[in-house]
Order: C-alpha cells, then structure tokens, then sequence
C-alpha cells in the first residue's frame, strides 16, 4: 500500500504521515497522537509539533504498542485517534446554560480512563439536562468511537471540554460563582442534604483511586452516596448517575 493510500482500517484510526499530515491540515478532530518512541526524523516532528499546536495529546509509545493498534500495518511511526466530536471549551458549556437561562449543571470526570464509563457518564449528563462534561488532558479517556458508542449518540449533543489542568479549571470556575459538589465515600455531606439547585459541578473521581487531591482539596463541598448493602463503592457512571438525578429532583 502506498503511504497516501493510508486509510482508518480500525475504526476512529488514521495511519500513515500523509493521511496524518492532512487531517491535521483539514482541522479533522483528532483525540490522540501516538508516535513511535526513537523515530526522529524531520516529518514526525512536524507532525507533533503541529498536533501540540492544535492542542492535541502527543503520546511517546513503544513501537509494538503501535503495531499492535495499526490495522494497515503500515503506520510509518504515526498513528492519530480520531475523536467522535470536536472538543468544547469551558465558555461554551457555561454559554450553553446561559442560553438556556438555567443556572450551569456541568459533570468533570477526573481521570476517568475507561472509555465505556465516561460514555455511560455523558449519556447520563446528556439525558439529565446538563450542560457539559469537562475532562482533563491527561490520564483520561476521550471522546474515541468506543466513547461515543457507550454514550449512545450523546457526544453529538452534549458538549466535552477537555482542559490541560483541572484543579485550574476547577478555581476559574468557581471565580463564576459555581460550586463545587467531589463525590467522595468519606464526604461530610450526605447526598440529599446537597444543594444542587445553585449552579455547581459535580466531581466523579477515577474508578480506582476517586478524586486526585488537589481536585479533592479544590471543592466545596465532598458528598457521599448513601451505601446501605456490603459493598462501599458504586461504579463511577453509576455515581454520576445518582448525583444528577438529584440535581434533576431538586430543580423540577
């Protein structure tokens, strides 16, 4: 196969550094860029630095991890993962509520890294009225083709910022007047003694570990779910699940 010839064999894929090379060139939404780890050469670099420009995560990997995603075979040290939808800003999740005359309901995933949970998550946003899901750049799942499937069509209405650093994220939003509501199984609040009719984002810690602390030490408030079985933890989408609906209930 000819190098221009590359084409997205496995599904949400561009290989090749032509094909690469034009979907940067045509502002193709792109999620991720993995180039291979010792190629140095004067076109990849182009290419990388081109994808940082346009704010893409760049992703030094070994060679095998390439060949493994590759469907052509013929990568040629680059390989891009398209994203499902083109990435949101803070602005416009906060327009979004403001057009619609309600005060913002925004969902921030931290460090969700299956891509099956934050399409379950945005799903739910999406079905319960929110106004946007914030993700961080790093360490996190992203609007990939398995992301966009799991949310059953949901990232075509429900806008996704991605932003470099959350904790940052998190203190400008609150300079807007939005609280901040971290799920936590240790948090002081319980879940329906939670004012959610104010404007506020809710924090849905990773599946492992919960909310990282600088995240954790940048909210408000830190609600727990009541857990009245043996089991003490809910599954992430399920969290943010609970916690909207209550956002929901509170403002009908």
């Amino acid at each position: 196969m000819r190098e221009h010839d590359a084409r997205p064999a496995a599904e949400g894929l561009i290989e090749g550094r032509n094909a690469v090379t034009e979907a940067l060139r045509a502002g193709t939404a792109i999620d991720k860029l993995y180039i291979a780890k010792g190629e140095t050469d004067r076109t990849l670099a182009r290419i990388a630095a081109n994808a940082r420009e346009a704010g893409v995560v760049v992703v030094v990997a070994d060679r095998r991890k390439l060949d493994a995603m590759s469907g052509t075979h013929s990568h040629q040290g680059v390989i891009a993962v398209a994203a499902a939808a083109a990435y949101a800003t803070l602005e416009d999740l906060l327009d979004r509520a403001a057009g619609r005359g309600e005060p913002p309901l925004l969902v921030i995933c931290d460090e969700i890294s299956d891509p099956h949970n934050l399409g379950a998550i945005i799903r739910t946003a999406e079905c319960a009225g929110a106004h946007g899901v914030i993700i961080p750049k790093r360490r996190s799942a992203g609007l990939t083709a398995v992301t966009a499937k799991t949310s059953a069509g949901a990232v075509s209405y429900l806008p996704v910022a991605r932003v470099p650093n959350l904790p940052a994220a998190l203190k400008d939003l609150k300079k807007r007047g939005i609280w901040i509501f971290g799920t936590a199984a240790d948090g002081a609040v319980p879940l329906y003694g939670a004012d959610l009719r104010s404007p506020a984002a809710i924090v849905i810690g990773s599946e492992g570990d919960g909310m990282g602390r600088l995240v954790r030490e940048s909210c408000d408030f830190l609600v727990s779910i009541p857990m009245k079985g043996s089991i003490s933890s809910l599954n992430a989408s399920a969290a943010a699940a609970i916690l909207l609906y209550e956002a929901v209930r509170q403002r009908s």
